[in-house]
């Protein structure tokens, strides 16, 4: 279970909504990352949290980004990282957006086929390439095995014509799906790349990369049922560091590996200070009696991923109040603004009233990034970053005022 403490005291001092970011636990995490992977290389995925002072912390402590186009790659640079720490990571990009990166300075490009191949050595001349293997996401709440990547067969072909465009074939990637949840994906992914790296030494393509892509889970979620997930993080990691040894002994020359850890290194450390808009209770069409508890946040402002997941809900004004089974929603007139009903519903203060302070706990990955712009009306709400770990005489907690 993670640790929720200065969480807790920040949610219990905050006075409206908003959604608070640990640095300290942030940075406890990732340097956690690097005990568990020694020698790896960090790619945070900004874009599963783009907020100022957590990239920041992340790049003060040697983290590099991984941006999926120029205004991410923006954005990462005004943190002061060396542009040589970021890669463009989106095998998704236009002419102009490959120009642009360029002209940012960054080198190395994610692809997947010929045509961004032909792309790349013509914006972004002797550029580095990795090429990303496609996945089967099996395991994984959001599987990513349609959109990007591609077959081994396919990879040999996007590695050959990079060479013979003038362009670096540097390296291979994969992504075994978000929150991946079993340790056997890493192995199936490992197993690929292995073969794919012994095969390019046989054309003579001698690769001095694997990006290790993202999944990493967080801790704190539940699923749909309300139920912790209890990923197996310890079997991962065991998987990873047996098989980049593995990958080392089968490739040709010297290889480095990257990791683009996203979720694992900020959802734990995220949470939202929300409220009660009301408690209700009606009979639905099959007869049965339901409660729903609508929030003052849902899906169009800090909780997206509701559709595969829960969040831990606290009620800090309500603590020991026996509790009933709710549907729990978002404010917006919208349906799919509710968490995906499957089996009991969470258990609420049977007296939660309008106004209450709820904790949302557990959401730091992506609760600005999918945030709209004002969805029925309803803005997005501010943020702040608390830090207890703060050398004597440094500002207090930073906030963005939007």
């Amino acid at each position: 279970m993670p640790d929720y403490g200065r969480l807790r005291a920040a949610l219990a001092a905050a006075e409206d909504d908003r959604i608070i970011f640990d640095l300290d636990g942030i940075e406890a995490q990732y340097d956690a990352l690097l005990r568990e992977l020694p020698g790896i290389d960090v790619r945070f995925a900004m874009k599963a949290c783009p907020v100022d002072e957590v990239l920041d912390c992340l790049a003060a402590r040697g983290a590099g980004f991984d941006a999926a186009g120029p205004q991410e790659i923006a954005q990462a640079l005004r943190t002061g990282v060396p542009v040589e720490r970021i890669h463009y990571g989106n095998t998704v990009k236009s002419d102009h957006q490959i120009a642009e990166a360029y002209r940012l300075g960054v080198r190395d490009f994610a692809t997947d086929s010929l045509a961004d191949v032909a792309a790349l050595a013509a914006h972004a001349p002797g550029a580095r390439v990795f090429c990303r293997l496609a996945t089967t996401g099996e395991g994984a709440l959001w599987g990513l095995s349609r959109k990007f990547g591609c077959s081994p067969e396919d990879a040999l072909r996007v590695l050959t014509a990079a060479r013979d465009a003038g362009l670096v074939p540097a390296g291979l990637s994969v992504h075994v799906g978000s929150q991946q949840l079993t340790s056997e994906a890493w192995q199936h992914a490992l197993e690929t790349l292995a073969a794919v790296i012994v095969e390019a030494n046989r054309h003579g393509i001698l690769l001095d990369h694997v990006n290790l892509g993202g999944g990493l889970p967080a801790l704190g979620v539940l699923d749909r049922r309300g139920n912790p997930l209890h990923p197996p993080v310890d079997k991962m990691f065991t998987v990873i560091r047996e098989g980049m040894q593995y990958l080392r002994e089968v490739s040709a020359g010297p290889l480095g590996f990257l990791l683009e850890p996203g979720r694992h290194l900020v959802a734990d450390h995220g949470a939202i200070r929300a409220h009660v808009v009301r408690l209700t209770e009606r009979r639905q069409l099959d007869g049965e009696r339901s409660h729903w508890l609508f929030l003052s946040c849902g899906k169009f402002n800090g909780l997206y991923e509701m559709d595969e997941l829960r969040y831990r809900l606290e009620f800090p004004t309500r603590a020991g109040s026996p509790t009933v089974p709710a549907v729990v929603a978002g404010p917006t007139c919208d349906s799919d603004d509710a968490y995906a009903d499957e089996g009991a519903g969470m258990p609420v203060p049977r007296d939660a009233a309008s106004g209450d302070p709820v904790w949302v706990l557990s959401c730091g990955a992506y609760a600005t990034a999918y945030t709209t712009r004002g969805f029925n009306g309803f803005p997005p709400l501010p943020h702040s970053c608390v830090r207890t770990n703060r050398p004597a005489g440094a500002p207090g907690p930073e906030e963005d005022p939007r």
